[in-house]
Parts: C-alpha cells; structure tokens; sequence
C-alpha cells in the first residue's frame, strides 16, 4: 500500500524524532535502519523541500524535524513522499470508479480508505514516536 520510499521516509521520520537531539547524522541512521544511504538522502530531501525536515552539512550535520512533532502528522510525510492517491483512488486502480460506478472491492475500500485517512490525519509523528519509545517498538528488522 505504501511506497518502499514512503515507508522509509516514516521510519526515518520516526528515527530522528525519537533521537530529540538535534540534527541527526543521515549516515549512521542509514546504517541503524538498514536503508541504503543514498535512497535515504532521496527521500530526506523528500521531506527537506516539504517542510518536514531541515537539512545541515558538515560535520555535525544531519536532518532535524522542521517542526516539533506533535504538529507533523504521518498524513503529511505520506503525501509528501507518495501523493495521496491511498486516500482517494480506488484500490483496483481503475480509473472512474466510485458510487456510480463502483469496482469489485469499492464498497469495502471506501469504508478502509476512511478510517487510514482519518487515521493518518490524527496521528502526530509525537504520537507515534511515543509509542515506539513506550512500547519498545522497532524501526529496523531484526
């Protein structure tokens, strides 16, 4: 459902929140999460042009959440990575389909793509971040 990138960009966003120590080196959060270093600049810069991150070269450079993390939403680091077509296309991809004329899965689809809007619109990366701290929960395999 969601990009490989769009999955990474949460993690990464949940990686540096969870730091809450200023800018955090995109190398070894490359390292940490298992995501290739390059791929992870890309979507960092992603995020960066969204207004979700702050970039800074150097030596102690890294990215920084833009804003605090109660007012970044994990809507807003989804459609900034991959548009919002999981909150309003059909599941099936086929181009038309609604009420008048629905595919195979839009009666159950609509009712699953409100709730993940709802959601994703609700949940703070505060939120999330808490819970991962909370809980013990993961952000890399293993």
């Amino acid at each position: 459902m969601l990009s490989k990138a769009c999955t990474y960009g949460l993690l990464a966003s949940l990686h540096v929140a969870k730091q809450d120590a200023g800018y955090v080196s995109i190398r070894e959060m490359s390292g940490h999460l298992g995501i290739s270093f390059h791929f992870l600049t890309k979507i960092l810069q992603v995020l960066t042009q969204a207004g979700i991150m702050r970039s800074h070269k150097g030596p102690n450079g890294g990215v920084a959440l833009a804003r605090p993390a109660d007012s970044i939403t994990l809507m807003e680091i989804v459609t900034a990575i991959d548009g919002n077509a999981l909150f309003t296309q059909c599941m099936l991809g086929l181009p038309g389909c609604g009420h008048a004329t629905p595919c195979p899965m839009h009666d159950h689809w609509v009712g699953i793509r409100a709730a993940l809007t709802d959601l994703f619109n609700r949940q703070t990366l505060a939120d999330t971040t808490r819970d991962v701290l909370d809980k013990n929960l993961r952000l890399a395999a293993g």
